[in-house]
């Protein structure tokens, strides 16, 4: 049998295909919109049975055709750009595509695993799996949000067969270099610190000090766990938060990224106060275009994840970093 990954030359996409290469699963369809010719790098070290581009997959899906033999759907394929104000091709792209893969999946008893957001919340500082603690604040977040509704609806009438949405936070990892403005934190302070020599956070904002607001940044090897967590499990069902369950300051994430970035260079770790010291990590003004836009917080509520059955440790900021920016030098 076949399993199909969506999105599968992007970022979250490609490390599940190589997180089930690593299990010796090499019977995969790839389905990805390949227009940026620079994703197919992130498929280079893996291997899948087929390709297929996401119109004509979609075209196949819907023509009363669809292909058999199909274990599980991991449907990451998504336009991940919440700058992107376009809400016609955001809802038709983000929604529509989710909802025809789900509806396919459940007539067929298929499980169907796939990427929500934590941008559901907007501007919330409660961040569990509840209605009431959610209200997207731009059309990314709401395709994501309306579709978690959806699922919540057949969810109380009966499923036919496994679906698990997860709620990403700030993720970052290995195959990424194609996301340009929209990559990790932690991909453009290395990037920042091999052109500049330093990295530049934000100054005091929203009550917090200079570097201080904090993000629950969890590592992609730990997003690949928690989906084939659930792709072995497939007794279990829910929309569930992943994030690492504790929040971690910009500074420690700046300070993760160099010290990695100087042990590579065979330099000795310092503390922030010595970072800072040194000009290594530097502040600029909070930018107004950014005001009453910006999340000072997130931390991920994890209890439906642990009650789940899944309670393997996350990745610390400094743990996940300093594996990443590994990959990064030997990779660049």
């Amino acid at each position: 049998m076949s399993i199909i990954v969506t999105g599968a030359a992007g970022f979250i996409g490609a490390n599940i295909v190589k997180g089930l290469n690593q299990r010796g699963i090499k019977d995969i369809i790839a389905v990805d919109n390949l227009t940026n010719g620079q994703k197919f790098k992130n498929l280079v070290d893996c291997d899948i049975a087929h390709y297929l581009d996401k119109t004509e997959f979609i075209d196949i899906v819907c023509s009363g055709n669809p292909p058999k033999n199909i274990e599980a759907i991991f449907h990451e394929g998504a336009c991940s750009d919440t700058m992107n104000h376009d809400g016609k091709y955001m809802m038709s792209n983000n929604y529509q595509y989710t909802l025809d893969l789900f509806d396919w999946c459940q007539d067929e008893a298929i499980p169907f695993l796939y990427a929500s957001s934590a941008a559901v919340y907007g501007k919330g500082t409660v961040f569990k799996e509840d209605r009431q603690l959610e209200s997207p604040l731009n059309v990314y977040g709401y395709s994501k949000f309306l579709f978690d509704q959806i699922v919540r609806e057949r969810m109380q009438k009966g499923l036919n067969a496994q679906v698990a949405g997860f709620r990403y936070f700030n993720v970052y990892g290995m195959k990424e270099n194609h996301k340009g403005r929209m990559a990790s934190v932690a991909f453009h302070h290395f990037n920042q610190y091999k052109e500049r020599g330093f990295v530049e956070l934000f100054g005091p904002y929203d009550g917090y000090e200079a570097g201080g607001q904090t993000r629950d940044f969890i590592s992609v090897e730990d997003i690949v766990k928690v989906n084939l967590y659930f792709f072995d499990h497939p007794e279990h069902s829910g929309i569930f938060n992943l994030g690492t369950g504790s929040a971690q300051t910009f500074n420690e994430l700046a300070a993760a990224t160099v010290n990695a970035c100087r042990k590579s260079e065979g330099k000795e770790t310092l503390s922030l106060n010595q970072l800072v010291e040194q000009n290594l990590i530097r502040y600029v003004d909070f930018p107004d275009s950014l005001k009453g836009k910006y999340q000072s917080f997130t931390q991920a509520d994890i209890q439906s994840l642990h009650n789940a059955g899944y309670n393997q440790s996350f990745y610390s900021v400094e743990q996940g970093v300093e594996r990443y920016v590994d990959w990064l030098i030997k990779n660049q």
